[in-house]
This record gives C-alpha cells, structure tokens and sequence, in this order.
C-alpha cells in the first residue's frame, strides 16, 4: 500500500485519500458502485472484476481501503447495480450482477435469486434439420451444407451449437454431432447493460426495478420482487449502455446507446423508440446531467443533447475516451460530467466548461463518484493495471472556476434581436406565395435572355479578333498609354504564349482619326517573337486638336500581307491636358 503519486493531482480540488497500484482490479464504470451494504450509514465500494477475462472473475466488496468480501462469478460481467427490492427494515440495498443470460441477486452478500433471460425463438428448418440428423437419415457433411443454406437465407438467426457445427474442421463434425444430437435445440440470448428504475417514488431509498438490455435489441424492465417481466421494449440495435429517470408507475425515459452508433430514448407506454439521436461517431460513454445528456464519442469529442435528440454543445478533447461518469452533489446542487482519457488524465466538465484536471499514474478504465464511507464527495478511479486510486472533494474546493482554456465570450450566446414581420413583408411572401410559378418563368426568360446576348457578344468578339488573346494564334497583347499631352508615348506589350514555335512575319498597324491624331509610325513591322518573352513595341502620338477632346485608336496586329487582323485592341485616349492648360 503506498501513498498516491505527488504528480497525480488535480489542483486544489481533491485530497489524495488512496493509492494501490497493485489492487488487481480490471473492471469498467459499468461494474463499479457505491452503496450502504450494512445499514451502518457507512457505503461500501463493490466491484465486479474481470479478472484475466477468461477466469478469475469475482464479486468484490471493499470498505475504505481493505478488501472485505469476495464472491465468485461464473462468466464475465457485463453490468452491475445496487437497488433497494423490498421495505423490508433495515433498509440494505441488494446488488444484481449481471452476467451472460442471467442476472444474480445478492443480499447481505449472500447469493439471493438468479433470474436468466426468456429464450429465443428457435429457427423452425434448423430444428428439422438436427431432428433428420437424430434419426441418422443425414451425415455431418450434409448437415452442413443445408446449415450454410439456412443461415444465408433465413430470417431468424442461427442458434450458438450450430454456428459451433459450422466453424469446426471436417475430421471434429461428427464427433461434435454424436455429443450434441439428442439434446434440444436453444437460442439463448446474452445481457448487454442493466440499470435501476424507481418503481413508484423517487425516494433514494424507494424500491427499484431492474432495466436490462440484451444482445437480440430488447430491453426489460423487472418487477424488483417477483422478478418478472413487468415491460418489454425493442430497439434497432443491441444497446451497450444505458441511463435511465423517472418512476416506472408514473413516467419514465430510457436512454439507450446502441451498437449501431445512435441514441434512442424510450418512454412509458411505448414498446418501440420515442426519438434517437444520430451520432458522427461510435458513442463511448453515455450520463444524464439533470434533462440533458451528455455522450462521449470516439472522435474524441464530448456533446451535449435534450431529451429529444437536440444537440446543445461540443467540446473536444484532448485524447480518446476511456470512460465517462456522472458527478453529483445534491448539498451544493452542482452536476458535472467525469471524463477518463487515454492520456492519463481525468477531466471534470460542466456542459462544455473544462473546471478541474485530474493527473493519474496510469491510464482509468472505471470512474465512480459518491459517498464512500462517510464522505459524500469521493472520488474512486481503476487504471488499466489493475490499480485502486480514491480521492476526496474538498469542502472548500471552488467548482466554479474554470482551469481549461476560457470558451466562447458570454455575447456568443445572446440572442439576436430579430425584428418582427412587417405588413409589407408579408404582403410580398403572400405575392411570391401566389404569384411563384409565374415570378419563375420571368426569371428564367430574363435568364436565356442573358445568355443569348452574351453568346452573341462573345461570337462577335471572336470574328471581330476584339479579345487581348488570338484565337487562331497563340498571341497576347496589352496596351499602355503615358503623358499628359499632347504628345503620348503609347506602348504595346505583345507576347507569344506558345510552348515551342515563334511567330514570325507579324506587324501592327493603327486606325485613328487623323484630324485629332497624328502618329509617327502608323505602321510597324515586329520582328520574330521568341515563346514566352514579352516584346514592347512604342510609338509617339501627338493630339492636334485645341478641343479638349479624345477619341479611340484602334490597334490591328495581324500578318503581313493578309487583311484579316489576328488581334485588336482599342484605346482611349485621355485628353489631352497639355492644350488645356
């Protein structure tokens, strides 16, 4: 037994109660819980460990530090839950343990009850397929052929000794038949998660009923003293985990996190889902904080939803999910959510507010939260190796001051001040309501409109040579035009934009009107253009005009000897400000 690490801390928060690195315990929040086995106001910590996973599988019970009941399982825990089943005095809870098909009921630590899951409809061809085999009128071989047919055409799955039959080598069937063939054929199902409902009062010592949910989609709700089915409920998928509020005699609301990746909440009176949530990513952990839940995804998020499938907020984290827990203190009415990462580190979030970092030795597999002992604000965390850590809230611990990264600003979340639907407003709606196909077929007559002129323009363009590129020539140009006047050096950038070939035997020539303009060189020749250097090519013009006015010069270049121009450029001339002075 050793003292917990001094870099496992989480600020000024907690107190270090308790560390054992080597308690040997490997087991998940759903199979850790708190609870008052004695009647003696002092809670006891009972574990369901998983031992190696294959043996060693047992009911643990400690008080403080010391280890003070061990229980052996008989299979692999999936869930487990402390409620109160009676009125009997002194009021001591009963745990329920679940594990593959059944649920066993402890009281005073002392097995109770074993309740096992109605069996399954049994496919109606396998069973005449096992009863020809009993009567020796089929062999091994064809057994497993018609199986093979029958589980890629049936509705109704499989039972568990024949997916055995089918996954054996040739040489082990027959055997496996002789042992098997006389026994009847069973579809057993497996439970997957349980959970408590209060029956008819929402007291913390009111009986409960047990909630369980199974591998074939269905959900149970127990009678807490006959251990009969008092409701039973289907869902699309196999649910993994589950929360559950509410009374069963009044109004109650399931929430279920399904192995296909979304969320269905089911309510009283209803045998199918009320509303679901779809999910991004695989949720990982699943509570109820007050009427919101909050879900913890493997895209390393946690998110915020209402009752009915309302997404509210999103935080991401810093590293993978690990597990996920509830934090409640009814004395100082705070809720928050527990969240174990991958990164050995625990984080306590209200909403989407990051309040407390927790650092452990080794990573957490299972989170509980509530009073051990005569401590009402423990903190119980496994690690991954099997270690045993405890922590105590403070009383004077501040949980409103926030150790993350500061969110978004509060002005984020006021609301817009929207102004009301005027009269003219809803005149022109009631107009467009009206009026729409019509308004339509304008617009789209507008539309081709457009188009046709622009095509048009386009067209014009092109015969015309008025665009700054050559279409039969891989020639471009631009224009520059300085001076105030009434001289102006006007100068053409030409460039030939082919990969390899030059361009040779071109020339430039102007059309201007000669009583505003005069030019030196009306006419040039251009020498050979090399691929990709731009050639400048200036000349003077002299306005001649006292007007005040300007005009435009048209700019051809094309080849010699030819009439047809390969580009043209026009340039307005400013005016010239030198006659003007």
């Amino acid at each position: 037994m050793t003292p917990a690490e001094p870099h496992a801390d989480g600020g000024d928060k907690w107190l270090d109660a308790h560390y054992d690195p080597v308690a040997g315990l490997h087991t998940f929040s759903s199979c850790v819980d708190l609870a008052d086995l004695s009647g003696d106001g002092e809670s006891r910590l009972v574990v369901g460990d998983l031992g190696s996973g294959s043996s060693g599988m047992k009911l643990k019970v400690y008080r403080g530090t010391a280890l003070t009941s061990e229980s052996t399982l008989l299979d692999l825990p999936a869930g487990l839950v402390a409620f109160f089943m009676d009125l009997h005095e002194p009021r001591i809870p009963a745990v329920a343990v679940a594990s593959g098909p059944c649920v066993y009921v402890y009281k005073n630590l002392r097995p109770y009850f074993k309740f096992t899951l109605p069996g399954l409809e049994v496919n109606s061809l396998e069973q005449d397929v096992w009863q020809q085999v009993r009567e020796g009128q089929i062999d091994p071989l064809t057994l497993r052929e018609m199986l093979e047919s029958i589980r890629k055409t049936a509705e109704v799955p499989l039972s568990v000794r024949s997916l055995r039959f089918l996954s054996l080598e040739a040489g082990d069937m027959d055997e496996f038949v002789q042992l098997h063939k006389q026994q009847p054929i069973r579809r057993q199902t497996v439970i997957t998660c349980i959970g408590t409902l209060k029956k008819s009062t929402a007291d913390e010592d009111g009986v409960s009923c047990l909630v369980i949910g199974t591998e074939s989609s269905e959900v149970f709700v127990l009678d807490p003293e006959a251990f009969i089915i008092l409701s039973k409920m289907s869902l699309p998928a196999a649910p993994t985990m589950m929360d559950v509020t509410g009374q069963f005699d009044v109004e109650f609301r399931i929430t279920a996190a399904c192995r296909n990746g979304n969320i269905y909440i089911l309510r009283r009176d209803f045998d199918k889902p009320k509303y679901s949530i779809e999910l991004s990513s695989h949720p990982v952990g699943l509570v109820r904080i007050g009427k919101n839940v909050v879900v913890g995804c493997t895209d390393e998020s946690l998110q915020g939803f209402t009752q009915k499938g309302k997404k509210l907020w999103k935080a991401v984290l810093t590293a993978p999910i690990t597990t996920l827990a509830s934090m409640d203190l009814p004395t100082r009415g705070f809720q928050a959510v527990l969240v174990g990462l991958a990164n050995c580190e625990v984080h306590l979030y209200q909403d989407k507010n990051l309040l407390s970092i927790i650092k452990t030795p080794d990573v957490v597999t299972s989170i509980c939260f509530g009073r051990y002992g005569r401590e009402d604000g423990t903190l119980v965390l496994t690690t991954k190796g099997g270690g045993l850590m405890v922590k105590i809230l403070k009383r004077t611990a501040a949980l409103d001051q926030r150790e993350g990264a500061a969110g978004p600003p509060a002005s984020q979340s006021v609301r817009l001040n929207v102004p009301k639907k005027t009269k003219l407003y809803v005149d022109q709606t009631l107009r467009e309501r009206e009026s729409g196909a019509a308004m339509h077929r304008a617009f789209q007559m507008d539309l081709s409109r457009l188009r046709l002129s622009a095509a048009k323009s386009y067209v014009e363009a092109l015969e015309c040579s008025l665009t700054p590129m050559s279409s039969s020539e891989p020639l471009k140009m631009n224009a520059v035009v300085q001076g105030l006047g009434p001289a102006f050096k006007l100068t053409l950038n030409i460039q030939n934009t082919a990969a390899r070939r030059p361009a040779v035997n071109l020339a430039v020539s102007f059309l201007y009107d000669e009583g505003l303009y005069r030019m030196r060189n009306p006419y040039m020749r251009i020498p050979l253009l090399v691929p990709g250097l731009v050639y400048p090519v200036e000349t003077f013009v002299e306005c001649t005009s006292d007007k005040g006015i300007s005009d435009i010069i048209k700019v051809f270049v094309l080849h010699e000897g030819r009439s047809s121009p390969l580009l043209t450029a026009h340039i307005n001339m400013p005016i010239s400000e030198g006659l003007t002075l």
